[in-house]
């Protein structure tokens, strides 16, 4: 009988970037999973802005050596947002599109991210906003994970088919289609907007 120890290979430490929205109700759920993946042993590259990077609490020193910042500067919105705004909260609600624009500003320096580092990158976690990101993360071999911090009701009243979504087949195109239950839902589960939320959305 062999008596040789059996040798074991140590699982795979991974290396996975993160790319939440320019929200904190989005950036905090991203950096609680960052944490979760960190105490596993994997590395964590948390991308967003400077002033929002500056802004989170402090990581516990054991996690210091698995998640690293990066910074991208966010455009400036074509001079229609509020000096240093780079989340929700820094602006108003009518200062959204302009905030989108700047997000989508930052194909670029995140395609450079990409480049320099696919050859060690194994995947991605993105939000809703970038919908340009899984082209972009696919040309260069990272795998993606779209990381959804919306409730499951939010989800029923915006979410339905691939069609509706994708192809713009969504029959919805007024604030009041919002305060009815989409076609879509299941009996048991009826979910509406009230107008005056319903309008919020649509802005």
């Amino acid at each position: 009988m062999d008596s040789r120890p059996i040798s074991i290979a140590a699982p795979k430490k991974l290396h996975i970037a993160m790319f939440p929205w320019l929200a904190f109700g989005h950036i905090m759920p991203f950096l609680q999973l960052a944490k979760l993946i960190a105490q596993k042993g994997h590395h964590v590259f948390f991308i967003s802005t400077p002033r929002n990077i500056h802004r989170l609490p402090n990581l516990p020193p054991n996690l210091l050596p698995f998640i690293t910042f990066v910074k991208l500067p966010l455009p400036g919105g074509d001079g229609n947002l509020p000096e240093n705004a780079e989340a929700t909260s820094d602006i108003t609600l009518d200062k959204m599109p302009y905030l989108k624009k700047a997000y989508d500003g930052l194909q670029h320096p995140l395609s450079l991210f990409l480049e320099s580092s696919s050859s060690s990158l194994d995947w991605i976690i993105y939000d809703f906003a970038s919908f340009w990101l899984p082209p972009m993360a696919a040309k260069f071999g990272v795998r993606r994970v779209f990381f959804n911090i919306l409730t499951g009701w939010t989800m029923c009243l915006f979410g339905s088919t691939t069609d509706a979504m994708v192809n713009g087949e969504d029959p919805r195109t007024q604030p009041e289609h919002f305060t009815v239950t989409p076609k879509w839902e299941f009996r048991i589960c009826t979910v509406s907007a009230r107008s005056f939320r319903a309008v919020m959305f649509w802005r």
